[in-house]
């Protein structure tokens, strides 16, 4: 299509809508381990979750889904749910929490304009925990574009930030 309409600048993804196969394991997750809030149930099959008191940054539901095996790896569908912190230390903070909680991290990455952290969900679906670097330090290529890359995350290094 060649005309000339752009996504408003201040657009922003409002909430992602999850079909797990078990509700109350996927709360478990979304809120005692990352420590989102139930906004509201809608009867026994869903959910909403948020944090800060927004009606929900995170849906789950099982109405399609109760009882189904993880999606596969190669099929097509959601790569990962990210969950943006608003500092650096609030990603040490819950990097320290899954530590703790001896949850499994499957990856931790600088991506030159953020750092991230990568886990699965019970139902197998990727999350992304991750930072926002400030903008004037985010690399740029030769012809102004960004230079997005993905380098190794050193987790001792970010868990400094805990001291500070």
């Amino acid at each position: 299509m060649a005309d000339d309409y752009v996504v408003p600048a201040h657009t922003r993804i409002g909430h992602v809508h999850l079909k797990v196969a078990d509700l109350d394991r996927a709360l478990a997750f979304y809120c005692d381990v990352l420590g989102f809030e139930i906004t509201t149930h809608y009867g026994s099959q869903a959910a909403f979750i948020s944090a800060g008191g927004y009606h929900h940054h995170i849906g789950l539901n099982t109405w399609y889904s109760q009882g189904a095996p993880p999606a596969t790896k190669e099929g097509v569908g959601l790569f990962h749910t990210a969950i943006l912190y608003p500092t650096r230390k609030d990603l040490a903070k819950i990097v320290d929490r899954l530590r703790q909680l001896k949850y499994p991290i499957t990856g931790a990455s600088d991506h030159g304009v953020s750092e991230a952290i990568y886990l699965n969900d019970p139902d197998g679906n990727g999350v992304e925990l991750y930072w926002d670097k400030p903008k004037e330090a985010w690399p740029s290529k030769p012809d102004g574009t960004l230079e997005m890359y993905t380098k190794p995350l050193d987790l001792r290094h970010l868990l400094e930030e805990l001291d500070r």
